[in-house]
C-alpha cells in the first residue's frame, strides 16, 4: 500500500511521486484481477459435500426462510417454503441454523448427509448489525444502531431508496417533499450535525464509502443498518459526522448448481392531492378580477394521472463454495407534471467464492444505471396557480387581437411581472438529463490464523450527469419570443465525478476465559475528483429543427460576447486514515467498545491536516447480573464519540482569486477575493450517547437520549481588510448544543398458528441552540418577488434554538385594506420594519418554529393464512410552515388583478395589501397513512415451473390529516442549502402524490 501525506508532495518528488502512484494502483488492479482467477479455479481441489435437511419449529411445521450457515464463512442458504435446504460445506463444517425470534443452534455435521433440526422459540435472537468494517453481534453493541430488514421497507413506487426507511428509524428525518420523482430526499440524523459541511448522513454500499443511492435498486437490498451516535459513526472519522446508513444488497444463496429466478413488477398510478386552493373563473371575476372571457383550470391542464412501471428480475444460485446473484431492473416513471419523470435500467451483480483451503473469501460486487429523465419545469406549477384562470390556452381565443403564432399558437399576457402562460411553458420547452452510474468492489479476506484474518478493499464509483435545456424561439419563458433580435436559448451541462478506495485492516479475535475479544486495525485511502463544464448559445431561426442538436445554426455565433461557457476541475480531494477498533465480552454481559482514527484531508490548511477521533462505549445486560423474571433482555448502554467535517469545496484554505478582463487592451490580471487561512481546521462533533434495551416476552422497547455538541463551524467570515488585504476569508466559528430522544416499542399482539398481528411504534423529538456565531444575530431567508424581497422570515441569535419564525403578528384588516399589525410589547408605538427586525422594542414575536417537536411512525403487520396486511402511518407535530404562495396571492392588491387569487379557508376578506406576518404562518401538524398493503400469497410447490406467488395492492399516502391549507404539510428542512433556515414552503415545490400499486412477486 502507498502513504502519502494528504497535502500533497514536494515540489521536486512530485513527478516521481504520481508515477509510482498510478503504477501502483494498476499493479493492485492487476494483481487482484489475477489472483482472483486463479484462485476460482483452485477452489474446485477441495473436499466438499453436500447436506440436506428440515428445519421445524416447536411443533413441527416448517420454518420458511430459516438461515442455514456453514460456521466461520459467508457460505449460507436459506430455507424454502416447507424448511428445506441444501447446502455444499467443507468436511468437518459445523452448520449454524437461526431464525427471529428462535434460539440459535450449532450442529457439527460429522459423516451425515442429512441433518434435520427443530429450532426452540422463547430466546431472544442474537442478531448480526453491519458496522464500520466489520460485524458484531446485536447483544455487543455499545452504541445506537439499528437494522432494518426488507420485509420492513415501505412499498409501493419507491423512485429514491432513501424512502425505504422514511419514518422507519427513531431520529432518522427523510422527506422528499411534494414527491417530485427525480428530486433527491433531505435526510437527516437527529437533525443538524453541520452549518458549513455535509448535512446528509454517509451512504456506505457493500463497503464502498460515500457510495450513491441512485444507483441501488430497492428490489436488490437486503437490509439496511443506520449508525446513529457518535461512538458508532467515529471509525469512519470525518464521513460520519452527520450519521452513516450502510446498505447490504442482496447475494447468492448455494443451491447446488440450480439456478432460483425472481421476478417482481409493479404498475403504479398516481394523482395530485391537496392542490394549492385557488379562485375558479367565476369566483375570480366576482373578486375584481381581470376578465378574459375563458375558464381554464391551469393546474389540471399541466398535471396528469401518472403511469408507473417497475420490472425487476435476478438469478441466484451457486455450487460449492461459490455462489452469484444477477439482477436486472427497468423503472419507468412518469411524474403528475407533464414531461417529468425518468426511466431507469439498473444492473447488479454480487459474486463471492472461497479458496486456499477455504481460508480465501472472495466477494466481488458491481452495480450499472442508466438514467433518462424528463426534469421538466417546476415553474409550470407556480405559474398554474397564479395565472389569470379566465384567460384562455391558445392565442385564436383571445377576447383581443393577439398574434398568436409570435408564441407557438399560445396565448400570453404581456406586458405583466412574472406572468406566463404555463402550458406553453412546460409543452413548448424541454430540460432533460442523463446519468450514468457505474461502480464495483472487489474484497480479499485471508484467514491467516484461526484468530486473525486480514481484508484487502478495492473499491470505485463513477458518476455522469449530461442536462440539455431546451427554450423556444417561440417561448416568452426564457426564450425571447418578444425580442426583437434574439431568439431561443440551448443550455448545455455536464459533470464528472470519481470516487477511489483503497483499504487493508486486519482483525483478530480469541477467547480468554470468560472474555472475548476482537481487535480491528487498518489503513483507508480515499480520493475523489470532479469536473464539469456548462455551455449556452442562442438566437435560432425558427422552430423548425431540435436545435440541441443543431447549435452550429444559432447566430450568437456571429456575434461576440452571447456565448456563456464555463469549466471546472477539482484538485484530488484526498482522505488518509489509519484506524483501530476493541470489542471486549466479559462473561457475555460486559461489552466494552473503543475505537480511534487518526485522519488526514487535502481540504484543510496547511496546519491541521489531521485529526483524531475517538470513540468509547460501554454496556451491560442486567439480566446476567438482577434476578428479573420473566424479562429477556435489559441492557444498558453509554457512548461517546468524537468526528469530524469537511467542507464539500476544495481550497477554502487558501487564496480566492477572480480573473479581471481588460476591454481596452485585451489581456487579463486577477485580483484577491479572499484571503488564506492556513489554519483552517477540523468542524467537530463531540456526542454522549445513553440508551436502554428491554425485552420480556412478546414485547420489546428502545430508549435513547443523547447531547451532541459541534463547534468550529467552516464559514466565510467579514474580516478586517487592513489586516488581510481583502475583506472575506474561511474560519472556523460558532457551535451549536443538540439535545434529543428517541423511543422504538414493539409487541406480538398476536401469535397462533393462523394469525400474526405485530405493531411498533418509533417517535422521537430534538432541540438545537445555537451558542456561538459570527455574528450576535441576524435575519436570513427572504420572501422574494414581487415586491418582498427585502422581507427575510427566519431569525438567528445565540442563545436561541434553530428555526425561529419571526415577524409581526397579524392582528386583523383595517378600513384601508392594511394589516393591522399587533404593538407586541405594548409600549404604544408600532415598530414593524424590517430594518428594525432585531432591534430590541421592535413588535416582532416568535410566530412558529421550522423544527417538528415530536416525528413518529406506527407499522403495523397483519397476517392472516396466506393473507397479509401492512399499514404504515407517519406523522410529525409541533412544526409551522411559511405559506409563501398565500402570503404573495391571497390579498387582493389593485395591481394584481390579472393574477389568480389563493382561496384558502384562512383568507381575510377587505386585505389589499401583501405583507408579511403570523397569518402567512401556519401550525403543519399532521398524521397520514403512508403505506397500505394487501397481499396474498400462494404455494405453487406442486406446480412444474414456480414455486411462490405473491400479488399485493399497495396505497401510497392515501390520506392525510392536517389543517395545512398548503400542498404538503411534511417539514421543510432546508431552504435552498440554507439549514439554518427551517420552515419555509418555497413557490417551487412539486405537488403532493397520491398512488395505488398493484404488484406480483413469482419465484421460478
Amino acid at each position: 500500500m502507498f502513504v502519502e501525506d494528504p497535502s500533497g508532495d514536494a515540489p521536486d518528488n512530485k513527478i516521481i511521486h504520481q508515477i509510482l502512484k498510478s503504477r501502483m494502483k494498476k499493479l493492485f488492479t492487476l494483481t487482484f484481477m489475477v489472483l482472483a482467477m486463479t484462485l476460482i479455479y483452485a477452489t474446485s481441489i477441495y473436499a466438499q459435500r453436500t447436506i440436506s435437511g428440515i428445519v421445524t419449529d416447536d411443533s413441527g411445521e416448517g420454518l420458511i426462510g430459516a438461515n442455514v450457515l456453514e460456521k466461520g464463512t459467508t457460505n449460507g442458504t436459506i430455507t424454502d417454503l416447507d424448511g428445506s435446504y441444501s447446502l455444499t460445506v467443507a468436511d468437518g463444517a459445523t452448520l449454524v441454523f437461526s431464525f427471529t425470534g428462535y434460539t440459535n443452534q450449532e450442529i457439527a455435521v460429522g459423516n451425515s448427509d442429512v441433518v434435520n433440526i427443530q429450532l426452540d422459540a422463547g430466546e431472544l435472537l442474537d442478531e448480526v448489525v453491519v458496522i464500520g468494517y466489520g460485524t458484531q453481534s446485536e447483544k455487543e453493541i455499545t452504541s445506537s444502531v439499528v437494522k432494518i430488514e426488507n420485509k420492513d421497507f415501505n412499498q409501493g413506487p419507491i423512485s429514491d431508496p432513501s424512502q425505504l426507511l422514511q419514518g422507519k428509524v427513531a431520529g432518522l428525518q427523510v422527506y422528499n417533499r411534494g414527491g417530485d420523482p427525480n428530486g433527491s430526499s433531505v435526510i437527516r440524523l437527529r437533525g443538524i450535525s453541520t452549518v458549513g459541511a455535509n448535512a446528509q448522513p454517509l451512504v456506505v454500499v457493500d463497503g464502498i464509502i460515500g457510495a450513491s443511492l441512485d444507483n441501488v435498486d430497492p428490489n436488490d437490498i437486503e437490509n439496511i443498518n443506520v449508525l446513529k451516535d457518535g461512538s458508532a459513526a467515529a471509525i469512519y472519522g470525518s464521513r460520519g459526522s452527520s450519521g452513516v446508513i450502510i446498505v447490504t444488497t442482496k447475494s447468492g444463496a448455494n443451491k447446488d448448481g440450480r439456478v432460483q429466478l425472481n421476478y417482481s413488477g409493479q404498475i403504479a398510478s398516481g394523482t395530485p392531492v391537496n392542490g394549492i386552493k385557488v379562485m375558479t373563473a367565476p369566483e375570480f371575476v366576482a373578486a375584481g378580477g381581470t376578465d378574459l372571457g375563458s375558464a381554464t383550470d391551469w393546474i389540471d391542464e399541466v398535471t396528469r394521472t401518472s403511469l408507473t412501471n417497475n420490472h425487476s428480475i435476478s438469478a441466484s444460485g451457486g455450487s460449492g463454495v461459490t455462489s452469484y446473484r444477477v439482477s436486472a431492473n427497468i423503472r419507468n416513471v412518469e411524474g403528475i407534471l407533464l414531461n417529468s419523470g425518468f426511466n431507469q435500467f439498473n444492473t447488479r451483480i454480487n459474486f463471492s467464492t472461497r479458496a486456499l483451503n477455504d481460508k480465501l473469501r472472495i466477494n466481488f460486487n458491481s452495480s450499472f444505471t442508466n438514467k433518462d429523465q424528463e426534469l421538466g419545469f417546476q415553474e409550470a406549477l407556480r405559474y398554474a396557480v397564479i395565472y389569470n384562470p379566465t384567460a384562455p390556452i391558445f392565442g385564436d381565443a383571445s377576447p383581443y387581437p393577439f398574434n398568436s403564432e409570435q408564441f407557438g399558437g399560445y396565448f400570453e399576457t404581456l406586458g405583466l411581472f412574472d406572468s406566463f402562460n404555463p402550458v406553453s411553458l412546460i409543452k413548448q420547452n424541454s430540460n432533460r438529463g442523463n446519468r450514468k452510474e457505474f461502480n464495483y468492489t472487489a474484497n480479499l479476506n485471508y484467514s491467516i490464523t484461526d484468530n486473525f484474518s486480514a481484508n484487502f478493499r478495492i473499491a470505485q464509483q463513477n458518476n455522469k450527469f449530461d442536462n440539455k435545456k431546451y427554450y423556444a424561439t417561440t417561448s416568452l419563458f426564457r426564450g425571447g419570443a418578444t425580442s426583437p433580435i434574439r431568439k431561443g436559448q440551448a443550455e448545455l451541462y455536464n459533470g464528472n465525478s470519481s470516487f477511489d478506495l483503497y483499504e487493508l485492516y486486519g482483525t483478530y479475535t480469541d477467547s480468554y476465559g470468560s472474555t472475548d475479544l476482537t481487535l480491528t486495525g487498518g489503513y483507508s485511502y480515499q480520493q475523489e475528483n470532479f469536473d464539469d463544464q456548462f455551455f449556452s448559445i442562442g438566437d435560432f431561426p425558427n422552430n423548425d429543427l431540435d436545435f440541441l442538436n443543431a447549435i452550429e445554426n444559432a447566430q450568437d455565433l456571429l456575434n461576440a460576447g452571447l456565448i456563456g461557457a464555463n469549466s471546472n476541475a477539482s484538485p484530488d480531494s484526498k482522505i488518509i486514515a489509519f484506524f483501530g477498533r476493541a470489542n471486549v465480552t466479559i462473561n457475555n454481559g460486559l461489552f466494552v467498545n473503543a475505537s480511534v482514527r487518526y485522519e488526514g484531508s487535502s481540504k484543510l490548511g496547511e496546519g491541521n491536516k489531521w485529526g483524531i477521533f475517538p470513540a468509547f462505549g460501554i454496556g451491560a445486560d442486567l439480566t446476567r447480573y438482577l434476578n428479573l423474571d420473566n424479562v429477556d433482555q435489559l441492557k444498558v448502554r453509554l457512548g461517546y464519540g468524537v468526528t469530524g467535517a469537511l467542507p464539500a469545496q476544495n481550497g477554502l484554505s487558501q487564496e480566492g482569486r477572480a480573473l479581471v478582463y481588460d476591454g481596452a487592451n485585451g489581456g487579463a490580471s486577477t485580483t484577491l477575493t479572499r484571503a488564506a487561512n492556513p489554519d483552517l481546521r477540523w468542524e467537530q462533533k463531540r456526542e454522549t450517547n445513553f440508551g436502554i434495551e428491554f425485552a420480556q416476552d412478546r414485547f420489546s422497547a428502545t430508549l435513547d437520549l443523547y447531547n451532541r455538541d459541534i463547534q468550529d463551524f467552516i464559514l466565510l467570515r467579514t474580516v478586517d481588510i487592513a489586516e488581510f488585504g481583502v475583506d472575506k476569508r474561511v474560519e472556523n466559528a460558532g457551535s451549536l448544543n443538540t439535545k434529543g430522544y428517541e423511543v422504538a416499542l414493539n409487541y406480538d399482539v398476536l401469535n397462533t398458528d393462523k394469525v400474526r398481528y405485530n405493531t411498533g411504534l418509533v417517535f422521537s423529538g430534538y432541540s438545537t441552540t445555537l451558542n456561538e456565531y459570527v455574528i450576535d444575530a441576524e435575519m436570513r431567508a427572504n420572501l422574494g418577488s414581487p415586491g418582498q424581497n427585502a422581507t427575510s422570515m427566519i431569525r438567528i441569535k445565540e442563545g436561541d434554538e434553530i428555526g425561529v419564525i419571526w415577524g409581526p403578528v397579524f392582528n386583523g384588516v383595517l378600513e384601508d385594506g392594511s394589516p393591522d399589525l399587533a404593538d407586541v410589547n405594548g409600549d404604544g408605538q408600532l415598530v414593524v420594519g424590517q430594518d428594525k427586525a432585531l432591534d430590541e422594542n421592535v413588535d416582532f414575536a416568535r410566530l412558529g418554529s421550522g423544527i417538528p417537536d415530536i416525528e413518529l411512525g406506527w407499522s403495523n403487520q397483519i397476517s392472516i393464512g396466506d393473507w397479509s396486511i401492512n399499514a404504515f402511518f407517519r406523522g410529525a407535530f409541533g412544526h409551522s410552515l411559511i405559506n409563501t404562495f398565500r402570503a404573495f396571492y391571497e390579498p387582493q392588491l389593485s395591481t394584481q388583478s390579472s393574477y389568480n387569487y389563493m382561496n384558502t379557508a384562512l383568507r381575510e376578506e377587505g386585505l389589499t395589501t401583501a405583507r408579511f406576518s403570523s397569518l402567512y404562518v401556519e401550525k403543519a401538524d399532521f398524521i397520514k397513512l403512508d403505506n397500505f398493503t394487501i397481499g396474498r400469497s400462494f404455494d405453487l410447490k406442486n406446480s412444474n415451473s414456480f414455486e411462490s406467488l405473491q400479488l399485493s395492492i399497495t396505497a401510497q399516502n392515501p390520506f392525510v390529516i392536517t389543517n395545512y391549507t398548503g400542498t404538503d404539510p411534511e417539514p421543510s428542512l432546508v431552504d435552498g442549502r440554507d439549514v439554518l433556515s427551517p420552515g419555509i414552503d418555497r413557490r417551487t415545490n412539486y405537488f403532493a402524490t397520491r398512488s395505488f400499486t398493484l404488484g406480483v412477486n413469482l419465484k421460478f
